[in-house]
């Protein structure tokens, strides 16, 4: 009698279980785009709410609508600022305007590490966003990294390599770290491949992973 509780509860568990797995994917999909959904509400509500002071109506004032026409005004606003730049004398008006924002002191500095970011994850260089891996937490385990450039020691003249080690499940939180660049593992991942191994804790993988350090001569 003993055995129908116990075999329920084992059906209910893994019937559970394959919901989460089913459902999982989802809700993370949920959760990023209701992210940058929000972000971008939030960045067109200000005008939103001017234009219905502007022009009271019922039909204005209702929140839903408010988030969508805020959410599309910037695209719009996004759009038209990606075409205007994209032209000369919209590059040039850009150029002024950074270079005003260079003579703020807190300013410049926020603005020009963003912008050096984005430029590097945004341009494909041979030497940038490669994945590695490196020796972390301790040596003879290895954590997956971003190699985001290099640089070199300015006494010896040995070349360095600044890797973003991101947290598996949440990506956002990272570590940086400076180290030789032959203590780097090279590997065949792609940026894809890789994130969705962060992000699924190893569930995602690619069926072979190149785990053993080649000398920079031997790699293709």
């Amino acid at each position: 009698m003993k055995r129908v509780p116990v075999r329920a509860l084992r059906d209910l568990q893994r019937n559970i279980l394959a919901g989460l797995i089913t459902a999982g994917p989802l809700f993370v999909t949920w959760l990023v785009f209701s992210f940058v959904l929000s972000i971008l509400a939030k960045a067109g509500l200000p005008a939103i709410h001017l234009l219905e002071e502007l022009f009271p109506q019922d039909w204005l004032s209702q929140p839903w609508l408010q988030s969508v026409m805020a959410v599309l005004l910037t695209l719009v606003v996004l759009y038209v600022l990606g075409r205007v730049t994209s032209q000369v004398i919209g590059r040039q008006a850009f150029g002024l305007f950074e270079a005003l924002l260079e003579r703020l002191p807190f300013v410049a500095k926020v603005y020009t590490s963003v912008r050096q970011l984005l430029d590097t994850m945004m341009t494909k260089k041979e030497t940038s966003q490669r994945v590695v891996l490196v020796d972390f937490p301790i040596a003879g385990q290895k954590s997956i990294g971003f190699l985001t450039r290099t640089l070199t020691d300015s006494i010896s003249g040995q070349e360095l390599a600044a890797v973003l080690l991101p947290n598996a499940i949440n990506p956002t939180s990272a570590f940086l770290q400076v180290l030789p660049l032959d203590r780097v593992t090279e590997t065949d991942l792609t940026m894809e491949q890789a994130m969705s191994m962060l992000l699924t804790g190893g569930a995602v993988a690619p069926e072979s992973l190149r785990f053993t350090r080649l000398d920079r001569t031997q790699l293709p």
